[in-house]
């Protein structure tokens, strides 16, 4: 009978399980590996030869098939040398089959029999979890991550031969010890360094206390991008839950930072030169993009409008669904894409269309083409609309420090706290979240407030999907005045957010 051994392949973000047989039989040495093996898993042969001699000093000298079953799903990736090592060792004689039973186990193999760590490890754990697994054996550099799911036995090894002598029951592999959440340093910069600009930074609060997204348009260095750069430091501390969300899918990508764990909200900034694809995911085998990877984050688009209006299209979908699904002719996966969006553009190709100093010298065609890039599907979708004008030169030259990122952080944190007691019932976090059916259930306007909306809604002509973003930023401002009802006035700063 074949030795087996549990192991995983990841496709999207989720581990799917993966049973690594063996067979020695008569025949000319070979390692042969059938499975739909990638290119990676093919080459594991010479990698686990050469890490079995460096640990046992020896090889079958005859011929070994191992199985990846399901056969017809791809396995891609480095994860299958450790299992493959161990169910040749079991076949072999030098452990017992038994002692695979209950086990989950992934790693990159050295040639001389060390373990390099690998990718999607959180997703591992919560597979082994979901399966009932007794134990989950990873390499060292993995175990902080895996620990983070509680209810199962993760265990770490440098070296392929600890883990022969723990299965022979010669010596115990330490358990993986759970990386710690404390908060890192802010390494953004701090409101209190931006000279004026008393309205951006308002706007800025009300977005991050409710999840909305903006759109900063002015003349060059008027402090657009210093804006946007600061507004993570504002931004509420990720819950164990969002740890665990953003951390599962930078380890997928294979973008963990050293400390193994993702503590701070992500803030993505690709260049105007990015494809579709970048930023939506994609692949022959599927990888989360830029919108993914900026999950519970930020993703700031700078120079906005020279992003090729298609790929500003793609943006559409999961802006409204905080989600996108990537469609292959192997199958679909679906990432995660809940995040901020800030875009920071310039009133025209010169720049200077707003400049009260500077004469704007772009041809009307140029400017009519230019703005053509901004699409009135995607403009529905962003809540928040402002302009940031050139900063006098009283406010330039002020040395007096403003209103620091850590009281601004307290109001937004307070806010959303409001945010979560309200929306209890259901798995939402924030305002922006909302459907509109929630926002008909949840959302009380005082009388003042239900007359300024209508008038409004006649005046501007305003769509239903930018009727339900004007009340959802109502909301937002009333919770940051810690007010149950919206009151006309926080309708009043709404609609001064939005381009009529």
């Amino acid at each position: 009978m074949a030795s087996s051994i549990t192991t995983a392949s990841i496709i999207g973000l989720d581990a799917r399980p993966v049973t690594v047989e063996a067979d020695i039989s008569n025949g000319l040495p070979a390692l042969v590996l059938v499975g739909l093996p990638d290119t990676a898993v093919q080459e594991a042969r010479e990698r686990v030869k050469s890490a079995i001699k460096h640990s046992i000093n020896d090889f079958p000298k005859t011929r070994v098939t191992v199985n990846l079953a399901p056969a017809d799903v791809k396995k891609v990736g480095t994860p299958f040398d450790l299992p493959i090592s161990l169910v040749i060792l079991a076949e072999h004689g030098t452990i017992k089959s038994e002692s695979l039973a209950g086990l989950l186990v992934a790693g990159e193999l050295s040639l001389d029999g060390s373990l390099r760590p690998v990718h999607g490890a959180l997703s591992f754990a919560l597979l082994a979890k979901g399966l009932g697994m007794k134990q989950l054996i990873l390499p060292t550099e993995n175990g902080p991550e895996a620990a983070l799911v509680e209810g199962i036995d993760v265990r770490t090894a440098n070296h392929l031969r600890e883990i022969i002598k723990s299965l022979k029951g010669k010596f115990e592999l330490p358990p993986a010890e759970s990386a710690t959440l404390t908060e890192s340093p802010i390494i953004h910069p701090d409101f209190s360094a931006i000279r004026g600009q008393a309205q951006a930074k308002r706007a800025l609060e009300v977005a991050a206390a409710g999840g909305h997204n903006i759109l900063l348009q002015g003349p060059p260095g008027s402090g657009k991008t210093l804006l946007a750069r600061s507004f993570p430091s504002i931004l509420p501390r990720l819950s164990l839950d969002e740890v665990l969300e953003v951390t599962r899918i930078h380890s997928v990508a294979g973008l963990l930072p050293k400390q193994s764990i993702v503590r701070e909200r992500p803030f993505r900034a690709p260049h105007h030169s990015a494809s579709g694809i970048s930023l939506v995911g994609g692949g022959t085998i599927p990888r989360p993009g830029e919108i993914s990877l900026a999950h519970r984050g930020v993703l700031f688009l700078d120079e906005f409008l020279e992003f090729p209006r298609d790929v500003l299209e793609t943006l559409r979908q999961p802006l409204e669904d905080g989600a996108v699904t990537v469609s292959r002719a192997a199958g679909a996966v679906t990432f995660p894409a809940r995040f901020s969006l800030i875009g920071a553009m310039n009133p025209c190709p010169c720049g200077f269309a707003t400049d009260p100093d500077r004469p704007c010298v772009c041809p009307p065609l140029h400017l009519l083409r230019y703005q053509k890039k901004l699409s009135g599907p995607l403009l529905d979708r962003i809540d928040l609309f402002l302009e940031v004008p050139k900063l006098p030169t009283h406010d330039l030259t002020n040395h007096l420090e403003a209103e620091p990122s850590s009281i601004i952080r307290e109001r937004v944190e307070r806010a959303r706290r409001i945010q979560r007691e309200r929306l209890a019932t259901t798995k939402l976090q924030t305002n922006a979240e909302m459907t509109s059916e929630q926002v008909r259930r949840t959302i009380t306007l005082t009388s003042e407030a239900q007359v300024l909306l209508k008038h409004a809604i006649e005046r501007y002509q305003l769509s239903g999907r930018s009727y339900f973003r004007l009340l959802k930023v109502g909301q937002t401002i009333a919770d940051l005045a810690n007010q149950k009802e919206v009151q006309a006035e926080h309708i009043a700063e709404a609609l001064s957010y939005r381009q009529g």
